[in-house]
């Protein structure tokens, strides 16, 4: 493998774990106030940012490295007691956090960063460090941290550094090291050649050379650490104080770091790093337990396939003759492949918390934009969903709680006049019902107005005047597109966009949006969801010669209807009487262009024919086909990235019988027959 393939492998790897460090970062300072300066938690935003700046150096991402360095700084001073965590330090840090991000994106994937705001953000830094800390906060040990406080009047460091022939394979080069001192003072390097060297057998991929290094200047002895941490695994470091007249060995304040035994778990992802580029994010975090139930699954297949092999070998005794036997591995076939079916979901499934805890800073940042307190409460964080679901929910998530933030929790003064405490909760909450992950965004605001609704859905023309609508269908009209009742537009809202976005990208991964709201006491919108978009489980049915599947969470029930209950409405195409409802019905084959060869005869149309009804936020409509066969679970392949979209369809599936089955995506069908509708209207008709 090529240098530069293993250099792109460990970029890969540094991108990945730097931005978790960004989250522990923004996590942790969302968790810090003036009142709760919690030591551990500012120890970890510390470590945090001390990695990344370590790695950043390290990798030559140096403008990343330089900013880290301010950052890390302060938080320097405030665990150790000399700044203290004020609003506005809380404030930079987070503004930081935002930068440090951006540059790291744009590293990965070779784009220019915001160097405005880099700037103002590094100017705010600045200012903060040259505020003078009090001397009395000072603690001992830092005080003794300069080379030029200490006994003997100290001008800088030595250094041994002696990495381990493997240090090339790993991506570290001790140039980088050398370049990376230089620039904190004067330095001069002696190189050695190590014994273990032979000329004639020497591999050029290995390193046989160590350094001895004195590093003249003010320089901290945490910052040579920093240096070196990221090959401290992989070498012998020693560091001594160096002073201008000779200090005995009992005097100069040596640091030793030995050479591990086995490298920590980060660097041992660094030397077998999985194959990925810079570009691809598509990377999940596994636990042992999932990976060791997968492993044994794969054994227990195998002892299966040896078990069905003799079957194939008449010779030693597998023929004919031991069906039974036969039948027996066939069930144990199909059971470990269910087992290792749902074992390999697992690995996709990944905890709601991660997305959860971003909203901690939208709230922070919003709610003091719009002058609200607001307090968010997250429960269900452990709850597991798909990683492309998780992915997809995201945009979603955020126009929710943004809607609640804006339009739903008042001003402090507003909730004191109805009685309420100031400050207004919105709570995200997770759980599993059924075969589904529910969520739920609910706040105590003040509810949905439903006259003002009614009575802007009427000015637009979305309602007749004097229709009378029931308290669900009118809380629905905040789903239509373009529908806002704000009386200013501004940043935050009253565009009119977000809310019907929010339907059609649930209603795309196969799930529903329900709303419930009253006046004076809060909204709560849940959501369901699938679990997977890789597995569904199907409703299989014929249409003429061609197998199409169902997606079982769609059906709302099949009925045999006969011809004469068809009834034809102008302007909105043929309609089936279910119950009390009227429910628009199409012909599958006429929807596909294509023949069906059922011929209804005399007895058949008295029987009826079977007529799927299906269901997709809270619109219903019913689906002709010929016949219904068996439910099955099936893996679902995208139409889109191995053809191309297709109306109507929401990708593919390949049965036991080797055919390809189409799976029918009935959100589309309901919308567009919707659509028809409405552009059929009587009044456009005789337009």
């Amino acid at each position: 493998m090529s240098l530069d393939l293993d250099m792109a492998e460990i970029h890969a790897i540094f991108f990945e774990e730097s931005a978790e460090g960004v989250d522990v970062m923004e996590s942790g300072l969302l968790n810090l106030s003036p009142d709760n300066t919690d030591v551990e938690t500012i120890n970890n935003i510390f470590r945090a940012a001390h990695s990344m700046k370590g790695g950043a150096a390290t990798f030559g991402f140096l403008n990343i490295s330089g900013f880290t360095h301010g950052v890390e700084t302060i938080l320097d001073e405030m665990r150790s007691g000399q700044r203290d965590a004020t609003e506005e330090v809380i404030g930079v840090l987070l503004a930081s956090v935002d930068c440090i991000r951006d540059m790291l994106s744009a590293s990965q994937n070779q784009t220019e960063a915001d160097q405005e705001n880099i700037d103002s953000v590094q100017g705010k830094i600045d200012a903060l460090l040259s505020k003078e800390l009090s001397a009395s906060k000072l603690p001992d040990a830092d005080k003794a941290d300069s080379p030029l406080q200490q006994e003997g009047g100290l001008q800088g460091w030595k250094i041994h550094y002696a990495p381990e022939p493997s240090i090339f394979k790993t991506g570290n080069e001790p140039k980088r090291l050398l370049r990376e001192l230089s620039e904190m003072g004067d330095i001069s390097v002696v190189a050695t050649l190590g014994q273990e060297a032979d000329f004639n057998s020497m591999d050029p991929e290995s390193c046989y050379t160590s350094w001895d290094i004195e590093l003249r200047g003010n320089i901290e002895k945490d910052a040579i650490l920093d240096v070196f941490e990221w090959v401290s695994n992989q070498s012998e470091i020693r560091i001594e104080a160096l002073s201008n007249s000779p200090v005995s060995q009992d005097v100069a304040a040596t640091v030793e770091i030995p050479v591990a035994k086995e490298p920590p778990a980060s660097a041992s992802r660094k030397q077998g790093a999985v194959q990925s580029s810079p570009k691809d994010s598509g990377s999940i975090r596994v636990s042992i337990d999932k990976i060791d139930m997968l492993l044994n699954l794969v054994g227990e297949l195998v002892i299966t396939q040896s078990m069905l092999a003799r079957f194939g070998d008449t010779e030693n005794g597998g023929g004919d003759g031991d069906s039974q036997g036969l039948r027996d591995g066939l069930l144990v076939l199909e059971r470990h492949t269910r087992e290792l079916q749902e074992s390999a979901m697992q690995i996709r499934m990944l905890p709601i918390g991660a997305s959860f805890s971003r909203f901690k800073r939208l709230v922070r940042d919003m709610s003091a934009k719009l002058g609200k307190k607001v307090e968010l409460q997250l429960s269900g964080e452990n709850t597991e969903l798909d990683k492309t679901v998780l992915e997809k929910m995201s945009d979603p998530l955020v126009h929710l709680v943004r809607n609640s933030l804006d339009h739903g929790i008042e001003m402090p003064a507003d909730r004191i006049a109805a009685g309420k405490p100031e400050t207004g909760i919105l709570h995200l909450s997770a759980y599993h019902e059924g075969g589904n992950i529910v969520i739920k965004v609910s706040d105590d605001g003040a509810g949905l107005n439903r006259a003002k609704i009614l009575e802007k859905a009427i000015e637009r023309g979305v309602v007749a005047p004097g229709e009378i609508l029931t308290d669900d269908q009118i809380n629905n009209l905040i789903f239509q597109p373009g529908f806002s009742t704000a009386d200013q537009v501004s940043d935050l809202s009253g565009r009119g966009v977000g809310m019907d976005v929010v339907r059609r990208n649930i209603m795309d991964l196969g799930g529903r949006i329900d709303l419930q709201s009253t006046l004076g006491k809060g909204s709560s919108l849940k959501i369901r969801l699938p679990l997977t978009m890789a597995i569904l489980d199907g409703q299989l049915v014929r249409v003429g010669d061609q197998v199409y599947i169902f997606s079982l969470l769609s059906i709302v029930e099949t009925v045999l209807v006969s011809k004469g209950q068809i009834s034809k409405v102008v302007g909105a195409g043929n309609v089936y009487r279910l119950r009390d409802d009227y429910i628009p019905v199409v012909r599958l084959s006429e929807a596909f262009n294509m023949s069906s060869d059922s011929v209804i005869n005399d007895s058949e149309e008295k029987k009826g024919e079977l007529l799927v009804v299906v269901e997709s936020d809270g619109q219903k409509m019913g689906l002709f086909v010929d016949e219904l066969l068996e439910q099955q679970q099936v893996v679902i392949k995208s139409l889109e990235e191995n053809y191309s979209p297709v109306l109507g369809l929401a990708g593919a599936t390949i049965l036991g019988d080797g055919n390809v089955a189409l799976i029918i995506d009935v959100p589309g069908l309901v919308h567009s027959v919707d659509a028809q509708q409405l552009d059929n209207t009587p009044q456009s008709s005789a337009a």
